[in-house]
């Protein structure tokens, strides 16, 4: 599906209901979560000095925390916790869905079974190595073993969504790219998005149209900025550093983002930034930038 078709099609059903609301006004589930940080951004701080980062993140005025791979990290929620921090969203191994043969990544019902005790919301399935996206028949066999993964997640009481980088929107099958094939083959009763904009950005797609088109199917969104000038780029691998800018500082409308995200009914915001040479000073720009538009 064209990426115009996809908003003009989508977005009038998506988000119908939720431009009802003020723009900006933030749902009940939101403001009870607060201000997220995806803990990828300070992850070297994390394995230097676990408390002093979390004292920080606290001290910056984040009031939640999305973990990097749930089952590696129940002591570090223990802690995040003790802290004052919620704990609702939690990625996990990419292979238990992408490459469910590699006898080391763990079983979705481990992976159930931590998210449970920790009392979390949200499940996310947030990368595809290389070799398992090349082609679009993959990424539609991905799809439905995600499928299949969210329904057990859902009898379970959780949710899972689907966190993106760049890779998804090159085209793949003709005009179809990874992305289009996720938005059609995923169960739209089991599978969220969490979007982030910067990789949507970069990736070609306008973060505002998408989060139209998708409307009510996106409960959480990363927010991260993209410098100037950097042009479309599908690998991950090749992006500049520089690239990932404080919230605030970069291209992206991010007060336009935050008001269309919350009309659509987005109960989570995250930030992130996967570079910086010093990510402790980055997290605490960018909350003081969010907290202008919250």
């Amino acid at each position: 599906m064209r990426r115009r078709e996809f908003v003009q099609s989508a977005s009038l059903i998506g988000l119908a209901a939720g431009l009802a609301r003020p723009l900006a006004a933030l749902g009940e589930e939101a403001v009870r979560n607060g201000i997220g940080l995806q803990l990828w951004t300070v992850r070297n701080q994390l394995e230097k000095d676990r408390e002093a980062t979390l004292r920080a993140i606290a001290d910056a005025g984040y009031q939640q925390v999305e973990l990097m791979n749930v089952v590696d990290s129940v002591e570090l929620a223990k802690s995040a916790k003790d802290l004052g921090l919620r704990v609702r969203s939690a990625f996990f191994n990419w292979e238990t869905i992408a490459n469910p043969t590699n006898s080391k990544a763990p079983k979705i019902e481990q992976v159930i079974d931590v998210a449970q005790e920790m009392g979390l919301e949200y499940l996310v399935f947030g990368y595809i190595g290389k070799p398992f996206r090349d082609t679009a028949d993959k990424l539609r066999q991905i799809a439905d073993r995600a499928n299949a993964a969210a329904d057990r997640i859902s009898a379970a009481g959780l949710k899972m969504s689907y966190h993106n980088h760049s890779f998804e929107f090159e085209k793949l099958d003709g005009d179809q790219s990874g992305f289009d094939i996720f938005i059609e083959r995923f169960d739209k009763k089991l599978v969220n998005f969490e979007l982030d904009v910067f990789w949507a950005a970069i990736g070609g797609w306008e973060p505002v149209e998408t989060i139209e088109g998708l409307g009510n199917r996106i409960g959480q969104i990363h927010l991260k900025d993209l410098k100037a000038g950097t042009g479309t780029i599908f690998d991950e691998g090749k992006v500049p550093h520089d690239a990932f800018e404080e919230v605030g500082d970069g291209v992206l409308d991010m007060q336009e983002i935050f008001d269309v995200a919350s009309a659509a009914g987005v109960t989570q915001f995250h930030v992130e930034q996967d570079q910086s040479p010093d990510p402790i000073a980055s997290i605490a720009q960018s909350i003081r930038y969010v907290r202008e538009i919250w």
